[in-house]
Parts: C-alpha cells; sequence; structure tokens
C-alpha cells in the first residue's frame, strides 16, 4: 500500500506497532505498517524521531515532496545484499556496446508508443494534423539503428518528443494554453499535471527497482552524474505516457480537472541551468478506464502500453522570472487518487502472457531488466503500446 500525505501541518507519530497522522490534536489517520510499502509526504509534515527511526527500521520508503510535486530526497532502506548483483551493474557501465545496445531498445520502444498515441488520437478525433508528427518520429525511429553512441540517441529522442508533443495537444478537447512540454517551472494547467505525475511515476519506478534488488544509480542511458539516480529514469520511459499522458488526457477531458482547478503564482527567477481513496471525485471510474479521454472505439485494455517523453526547460531568458500554475488542494488529491487507480487498473500483459495491473507491470519490467544485467536475456523488451 502507498499512502499519501497532503494535509499541510500534520504530524506522523509512533504509537506502538503503527503510526498516526495527527493535527490540532486529532487524528486524521492511522497507518498499519504491515501494509504500507512507501510513504509520500507533501510539504509541511513533520515526522517525530520516534516515527523516522520506526520508519527506517521497517525499510519503509519515505519519499519528501515540495507542495507543488518538486522531489526533495527521501529515507530507504538498505542496499540490496547481492552485491554481486550491483558489481555486474557498475561493470556493464563502461561496456559501450551494452548500453547502447538497451538504450536503443528502450528508446525504440518509447518512439514506438509516441506513434501509437498519435495515431489513435488522429484517428478518433478525424484529424490529419498528427500525420506530420507521426512521420517526424517514426524518420528520428528510423535513424536509430545508425546511431553510434547515446548522445545522438538521445538527440534523435528529444526530436521526436518535440514532434510528439505537438500532436499530444491536439488530443485535448480544450484549450488549457499547452503548446510544448515545459518542466521548470510548469507555465500551464496541462504541464503542472505532466510534471506531478512524472514524479509520482518516477518514484514507483524506484520503488520497483529496490524490490527487484537492482542499485537505481547505474543507468544505460542516463549515464553517471553525481548523484544522479540513472536508472530511475532510464526505465520510466515506457512508462510516462502509459501512465501519464494518457491520464492527463483524460482528467481534462472528462473534466475531472479544469481551469479553477488551478492556481497561478509568480515563480523565482529562472537560471540556465536548469488517500487511495476517490473521496468525491466525479468520473473518476472513466478516467481510469479510458487512457486517452473520449477516444472512442479504443478498447482501454489495449492502451496499456505507451512511451515516455523527454522533459525540457523552457526559461524564456535568463533571469525572468515566471508564472508557476499550481493545482489546488482539492484538484492536487484529485490527481493522486487518480494515479492510484490508474496503477490498480488490469490490463492482459503479452510478454508475461497473464492479466497484471500497472504495478506490478513495473516490477515485472525491472525484473526483466535484472535478467538482461544477468546476462540470461540479450535484449531487453520494452512495454509496448499495441
Amino acid at each position: 500500500m502507498v499512502v499519501y500525505v497532503t494535509t499541510q501541518g500534520t504530524k506522523i507519530i509512533k504509537e506502538g506497532r503503527h503510526l498516526l497522522v495527527k493535527k490540532d490534536g486529532a487524528t486524521y489517520r492511522t497507518l498499519f505498517t504491515y501494509k504500507l510499502q512507501q510513504l509520500i509526504l507533501y510539504g509541511r509534515v513533520e515526522l517525530t524521531a520516534s516515527a523516522r527511526s520506526f520508519l527506517l527500521n521497517e525499510q519503509i520508503d519515505t519519499v519528501f515532496l515540495r507542495l507543488d510535486g518538486r522531489y526533495l530526497g527521501r529515507f530507504a532502506g538498505g542496499e540490496s545484499r547481492n552485491v554481486f548483483l550491483r558489481k555486474k551493474q557498475f561493470d556493464l557501465i563502461d561496456d559501450d556496446t551494452f548500453n547502447l545496445r538497451v538504450s536503443r531498445q528502450i528508446l525504440s520502444g518509447k518512439l514506438l508508443n509516441m506513434i501509437t498515441v498519435l495515431q489513435r488520437i488522429g484517428r478518433t478525433r478525424k484529424n490529419r494534423q498528427v500525420d506530420p508528427c507521426i512521420r517526424q518520429i517514426r524518420s528520428c525511429l528510423h535513424k536509430m539503428p545508425a546511431a553510434k553512441n547515446i548522445n545522438s540517441l538521445m538527440g534523435y529522442e528529444g526530436a521526436a518528443s518535440a514532434a510528439y508533443f505537438s500532436g499530444f495537444k491536439l488530443g485535448l478537447d480544450h484549450d488549457f494554453g499547452f503548446n510544448r512540454r515545459i518542466r521548470r517551472p510548469p507555465t500551464d494547467p496541462v504541464n503542472s499535471v505532466l510534471s506531478l505525475l512524472y514524479t509520482m511515476l518516477i518514484n514507483r519506478v524506484y520503488a520497483a527497482i529496490r524490490i527487484v534488488g537492482l542499485d537505481p544509480y547505474p543507468g544505460v542511458l542516463h549515464r553517471m552524474d553525481y548523484g544522479r539516480q540513472g536508472l530511475p529514469l532510464d526505465l520510466v520511459e515506457e512508462f510516462r505516457t502509459v501512465l501519464a499522458d494518457t491520464l492527463t488526457l483524460s482528467l481534462f477531458n472528462l473534466r475531472s480537472l479544469q481551469k479553477d482547478d488551478f492556481q497561478r503564482e509568480e515563480s523565482e527567477p529562472v537560471s540556465d541551468e536548469s488517500n487511495s481513496e476517490a473521496n468525491g471525485i466525479d468520473h473518476l471510474e472513466q478516467v481510469v478506464n479510458d487512457p486517452l479521454g473520449r477516444m472512442n472505439n479504443c478498447d482501454a485494455e489495449d492502451l496499456f502500453d505507451i512511451p515516455s517523453q523527454q522533459i525540457i526547460d523552457d526559461n524564456g531568458g535568463n533571469g525572468v522570472a515566471k508564472i508557476r500554475i499550481r493545482l489546488t488542494p482539492e484538484a492536487f488529491r484529485t490527481v493522486l487518487n487518480a494515479f492510484e487507480k490508474k496503477l490498480a487498473t488490469e490490463f492482459f500483459h503479452p510478454l508475461a502472457e497473464k492479466r497484471m495491473n500497472y504495478a506490478d507491470a513495473l516490477v515485472y519490467q525491472v525484473r526483466q531488466y535484472r535478467r538482461v544485467i544477468e546476462g540470461e536475456l540479450n535484449d531487453y523488451q520494452p512495454f509496448l503500446l499495441k
């Protein structure tokens, strides 16, 4: 079970073998730690010393985020005891042939999924404006086999992502000011929701990596950088559109989110560096079961796999203050609940040849990646939309 604590000014205390979420003397919720896999805290949520020690002793992944969803840090349990597996990961860091091959497989899946999503948008909305975007992505896809290094692959990914988001906006029923992917700060409602969902998704991929026993730092596509966990950034790619982009379309198109669910605030100048229950949420089941939002003639189970996108920064000039768009507290909970509902949705996984939910699919893909690391499989097969 994953628990989100979003109420500002709450305090989490230890009582016996469980935790209490309290505010102003009232108990908001009791957390039974034997059920708890991950605890995600947003904004001003206080942990007492005894609660902190308890979470560490129980090895419960505890994530700290700003109120706008920006990642701050985490408590995590001890590293995997399988030092031989971790050594193999680090040995492969310098294997350029391995890294290029697996990176190409990850990104090829991502681009194929982009194409499929845009095709569905074009077909169901009878809009041929997506066709040039699809052609650009296909062009990048066809160039990937000839790429001789990771930088070339990332260049093709960046170009494909720009084309994808040009088509993605055509999937929205109404104009919310979205023209392209902007990360810091998100300057329109759609980018705000995408950023929040990407953060939550990366945290879930990180948790899956720890479950499987891999080290989160060495990746193949996102190479070593001081303090950066590359593997979650690699393995989230095939799930971004499956679980974040399509959910974003549904939340807006089914009017679970509207313009008055967002607040404007002036952010700091930008530099070159750049409760899992649906309380009062309308259309939640429709949102979960219609990944693209009002896309008639599409079976939701057929949409289990969609691509991940490159996130770009748009600074609008050095030192220029931007207007940040944030979700209201109620809308914030709407997104969290819809995300957890989506993760619990079942579909038929063709590689596993059985039904599973999206949360289990994250773990399944990480286990497959581990088999590639250990040499049991030669190729990594990304999560593909059929």
